[in-house]
């Protein structure tokens, strides 16, 4: 029983030392955290593409093209409508090559609520200028792990 008392401290220990390295590594950007993560994203990318972008998904898809390759990719996303448009929050930074795509070529198509919408002008700014149209629990994950930017992405002719 003592050994099993035992190997459950060890457990919780180090699924905490875990959990922290993970919140930490996510609020400063620490390459290795980001780029496990990013690993983890793209195992599970088939399985989230699969309903994201329809009407009862809480998951988007950006639809882009290859900067150099020409190559269509689809990204699943968190976005939410604005104003003129919608924001996409940017959890990993600006330094992604998703959106290096959608930023050279001025344009998107994202699947949202179950219809594609036809975007433009895309723009990276402070998540703090967009924040408050995510929803809570949203809210509450952007200042947990620290993100700072978000795209704005806007319907033609606004």
């Amino acid at each position: 029983m003592h050994i099993v008392i035992i190997a459950l401290v060890v457990l919780i220990l180090a699924l905490t030392l875990v959990s922290l390295i993970f919140i930490v590594g996510m609020r400063r950007k620490v390459p290795f955290v980001l780029n496990a993560v990013r690993r983890s994203g793209r195992a599970m990318k088939p399985l989230t593409l699969r309903r994201a972008g329809a009407a009862e998904s809480p998951t988007a898809v950006v639809e882009h093209v290859g900067r150099t390759s020409g190559r269509r990719y689809e990204t699943p996303v968190v976005a939410t409508k604005i104003d003129n448009g919608y924001a996409i929050a940017l959890p990993y930074g600006p330094n992604t090559d998703w959106l290096k795509n959608v930023l050279a070529a001025g344009r998107v198509t994202l699947r949202h609520g179950g219809a594609a919408h036809e975007l433009e002008g895309p723009e990276v700014v402070a998540l703090g200028l967009v924040d408050a149209r995510f929803a809570a629990k949203e809210q509450r994950l952007h200042r947990r792990f620290g993100v700072r930017d978000a795209l704005v992405l806007r319907t033609p002719n606004t």
